[in-house]
């Protein structure tokens, strides 16, 4: 056999977000699609601002000497720069371009952290539900997924939190707004987690992951978890914030509140390399250096998100209005998550069981799909509901 028993494994675990993905694809050649509704990927549906795709024509037109070339491996001096300058005006901390490093999106910034700071059996607690792709990126580097439950209402729950922490603990991982209850955790939450990690008796990093934190909705905003929590590392991207999920930008910054901070940007630097990533595509760096600020607007999705919560809690769902990032994750009407996903399939509704994301019971839908489809696919979601309910 050729392939690894740990990636064997893995693949008879994969993202079910994926997997539902693939059964569209499926369903669209055998009915057509406008017969589908597919609510299972968080695919951005709205093109990038003019700002952003005015930059890249520059930055290609302009093609700097050497914009091809090898460059530091945590990226341009000048990109770093504009980022710290970004972050220090958002977190009121004194990042420097030291503390940045442009990655592979979100994601790659994820792992460059894990890479740098975890050793075979070392411990990473996520919070329950999480994004499926948490536990592939810790045992890449051997490390165990621990997980804590959030609370009835998706909230971090420091108590249990604490319960889980180990000797072996190394970092907490965050996601806020949470993909995939849509939850913005509240400042308090925040500074009873910096109270409970400064009691802990240990270094622990918490590694926000933040690539939802332009999409807020209610005229609420999400606190800045750098802020509020000292030792943090916070990995971000432009992936939602501006439609580029298929660029592969974003960066790595460490707070400059971290403990042993210069050893932890040299293993951070080294990480990017080592890991096939070497740096950040360049051309996109300096389009991010031209139009960082800029974002889509999420008044789209808000608009989509009450459209769909006030028709499902009409038809009798029972309805956690999300406060950010784009999905909605929704109460199943009976207990088995899976089955009622296949059911809603029957009515070309494609939902991800939130059994992929750790909690059963549950199905994420995206909002990244037009109002119209939306408006359409609800005689779908009634019918599941109804024969579900008899």
């Amino acid at each position: 056999m050729t392939v690894s028993k740990t990636i064997a494994a893995q693949l008879e675990n994969a993202s079910w977000i994926r997997r539902m993905f693939e059964e569209g694809v499926r369903l669209k050649r055998e009915r057509g699609a406008d017969a589908i509704f597919d609510f299972s990927l968080g695919n951005p549906d709205i093109e990038p601002p003019p700002a952003v795709l005015d930059a890249l024509r520059r930055v290609a037109a302009g093609n700097r000497p050497g914009s091809h070339g090898y460059m530091p491996n945590p990226g341009y001096p000048e990109v770093r720069q504009a980022v710290a300058k970004k972050l220090r005006r958002e977190t009121g901390l004194e990042f420097t371009a030291e503390d940045v490093f442009m990655t592979v999106g979100s994601a790659g910034a994820c792992n460059v952290i894990l890479k740098s700071i975890l050793d075979p059996g070392d411990e990473v607690i996520v919070l329950a539900p999480y994004f499926a792709e948490y536990q592939f990126y810790i045992s890449n580097h051997g490390g165990r997924m621990v997980i804590a439950e959030t609370d009835a209402t998706f909230l971090p729950d420091v108590e249990r939190i604490a319960a889980a922490i180990t000797p072996r603990t190394r970092a907490i991982l965050v996601n806020t707004p949470n993909n995939p209850t849509g939850r913005v955790y509240p400042e308090h939450v925040l500074r009873d987690l910096q109270q409970m990690l400064a009691q802990a008796g240990q270094p622990i990093i918490v590694i926000s992951d933040e690539p939802y934190k332009s999409f807020v909705y209610d005229g609420q905003r999400q606190p800045e978890v750098a802020s509020f929590i000292a030792n943090t590392v916070i990995c971000n991207s432009w992936s939602k914030s501006l439609g580029l999920p298929g660029e592969r930008i974003g960066y790595l910054a460490l707070s400059p509140l971290l403990d042993d901070a210069a050893a932890l940007r040299g293993a951070c630097a080294f990480s990017n390399r080592i890991l096939g990533f070497v740096n950040a595509p360049a051309i996109w760096q300096w389009v991010m250096l031209e139009s960082a600020d800029a974002t889509i607007d999420p008044n789209v999705y808000e608009r989509r998100r009450n459209l769909l919560c006030d028709a499902l809690a009409a038809i009798g769902y029972e309805v956690k209005r999300p406060e950010g990032a784009f999905y909605l994750f929704l109460k199943t009407p009976i207990p088995d998550d899976v089955a009622f996903a296949a059911r809603l399939a029957e009515e070309g509704v494609l939902a991800v069981p939130g059994t992929g994301f750790g909690r059963s019971g549950y199905i994420r839908v995206s909002l990244t799909i037009p109002m119209e489809r939306i408006e359409k696919s609800i005689g779908g979601f009634e019918r599941a509901f109804l024969a579900s309910t008899r």
